[in-house]
């Protein structure tokens, strides 16, 4: 009977952590996770931190995978040579939001696409660098996967081109004053 006990206790373990992980949603890929604008708004809401969601919230950024639900995205869609509509696009939702072609296994439970070009769009998955105690440390929430662009014209125009049907003349300078989103000194 006492050789069954070690195999029982085991096993009672291993279901627990089993049940735990599944319940918490815990993410064992080794590739890192997105968290969702609302995990990261919970720091960046503050002033101290340079109002940061208050800036995405008020930017057409937070707005763009709703752009794609009109009926004038379908028609520049349909122009494009699409048969979907704009939402369902892929090669629409590449710049308007993030995590559409992802595995769930990727996505937190409080990530929503519908939040378009949000943080991790161009900070890169936070679910390595979230926690205060790293982002406190620059050097090691670079280490643990955010991003952040010496020259982020780089980046913006990779969504902000003349590919794009309706940008047509980007002004990088114009643009990146309403969005510019740095952490007061």
């Amino acid at each position: 009977m006492f050789k069954k006990i070690p195999f029982i206790v085991i096993l009672i373990l291993s279901t627990s952590f089993l049940v735990l992980a599944l319940h918490n949603n815990i993410n064992y890929s080794s590739e890192p996770g997105y968290v969702g604008t609302t995990v990261c708004g919970m720091c960046h809401k503050k002033e101290d931190a340079g109002q940061q969601l208050k800036i995405w919230q008020g930017s057409k950024h937070s707005q763009a995978y709703k752009t794609l639900q009109t009926e004038k995205a379908d028609k520049i869609a349909n122009e494009k040579g699409f048969k979907t509509k704009a939402v369902n696009t892929k090669e629409c939702l590449k710049c308007h939001a993030i995590g559409y072609d992802l595995d769930a296994s990727l996505l937190g439970k409080k990530f929503k696409v519908e939040d378009g070009v949000q943080c991790e769009t161009c900070h890169g998955p936070g679910s390595d660098y979230k926690s205060k105690k790293i982002m406190k440390d620059r050097t090691l929430s670079k280490e643990k996967g955010l991003i952040i662009y010496d020259n982020p014209k780089e980046l913006c125009v990779k969504c902000h081109n003349d590919d794009s049907p309706v940008f047509k003349g980007f002004n990088f300078e114009e643009a990146w004053a309403k969005i510019k989103h740095s952490k007061p000194e």
